[in-house]
This record gives C-alpha cells, sequence and structure tokens, in this order.
C-alpha cells in the first residue's frame, strides 16, 4: 500500500510536499539559467556515485550539458548506465520553530531525471563548452579575452548531454518578517532581505 512519503517508482519526479511544489515551467527554467551548479548523480553496479558540476541548461533542446575531466568514473557510469538524477538547489534563511520538528529552512530546487550520452561530436562539443563560457564568464569574449575552441581543444574535456524526461521542482520561502529567521553566518549566497 502507498503512503504518502513512499511514493510509487513510477511516480519518481513527484514532490510530496504539494504545497511546495512549483508547477510553472517559466520558474523552473528560469532557475535552470542562473543556477550556479548542480550535483549529477549516477550508478555503477547498484553504487551511486554524485558529483558537483557547472552546467549549461539548453531550454529550446530540453538538456542539460556538462563535462568532466578526460576518461573519469562519471563516464565509465554513464557509459554503463545512462540514467541519471540531476539537481540544482539553494539554500535561503533558516527557520526556527518553538519545538525541534519545526525547525526549517527557505528553498528552492529542481530536480531532473533523464538519460545521459558523451557527447561525440566536435561541433555539438564546442556549442556544449561555449555556451557553458558564456553562461559563467559572461564578460569574456573568443579571440578578444581567449582562443576559440578547437576540435583539439574540445577533445580535452568529456561533454555529456542530459535529455531531460521528467523534473520537478520545490519552493518554500517565508514572509520578510518571519520570526527568528536569519541567514547563516556562512552562507556563501544570500538573498537580498531588502
Amino acid at each position: 500500500m502507498e503512503t504518502m512519503s513512499e511514493p510509487r517508482a513510477t511516480d519518481i519526479a513527484r514532490v510530496r510536499r504539494r504545497d511546495r511544489a512549483v508547477e510553472d515551467e517559466a520558474w523552473i527554467r528560469a532557475f535552470l539559467h542562473r543556477a550556479p551548479m548542480c550535483f549529477l548523480a549516477t550508478v555503477s553496479d547498484g553504487q551511486p556515485f554524485i558529483n558537483p558540476n557547472l552546467f549549461y541548461f539548453d531550454e529550446a533542446g530540453h538538456r542539460v550539458y556538462l563535462h568532466t575531466g578526460l576518461r573519469g568514473r562519471t563516464r565509465a557510469n554513464i557509459e554503463g548506465d545512462g540514467r541519471v538524477c540531476l539537481t540544482v538547489a539553494e539554500m535561503g534563511r533558516l527557520l526556527p520553530g518553538e519545538v525541534l520538528a519545526d525547525y526549517s529552512t527557505e528553498y528552492a530546487s529542481v530536480v531532473i531525471f533523464g538519460r545521459a550520452k558523451v557527447v561525440g561530436d566536435p561541433a555539438e562539443v564546442r556549442y556544449a563548452l561555449q555556451h557553458q563560457i558564456d553562461k559563467y564568464f559572461p564578460h569574456l569574449r573568443p579571440e578578444r579575452d581567449y582562443e576559440p575552441f578547437t576540435d583539439r581543444e574540445s577533445a580535452r574535456a568529456d561533454v555529456f548531454r542530459v535529455e531531460i524526461e521528467r523534473w520537478s521542482a520545490k519552493l518554500h520561502q517565508e514572509p520578510a518578517d518571519h520570526p527568528g529567521a536569519f541567514w547563516h553566518p556562512e552562507a556563501l549566497f544570500k538573498r537580498d532581505a531588502g
């Protein structure tokens, strides 16, 4: 018998806390465009692996591109089993409560389920790498600030394409005057509280 805390495997993208689910596809796409880092989960012989990565969300292709060093565990895992789970998240303020079970945090997140493949086409590799550079270094331009990507340079990294099959998003945000809410003192990214 299924309970709310145990969704069926066929519903892996379903958000349990429906009050925090984000159904707005424009919000999801915007979050994926601005999120600085993703965590990619792969599997090998039943053992899960998760790694942080920079990434580029290709909205038109409904896919995500990322890259790693050559011939590493990520590539071996993807070649063995292309099923992946990718997540991006950001933490907001900490939210104290009257009892321990009420302590919480603000957050925003998107979880993607899909299939990953190693990109072999040099033109697609250059496309992915250039868009990733444009995302993280928008002030830099090829030929002015760096040499344009060549097939030889593009061959120095493994590039992966994640075809998005399903996604879900969650958002928990309280009003600015929420009693006792505060930023973690070590938080790297603090939203404008005003």
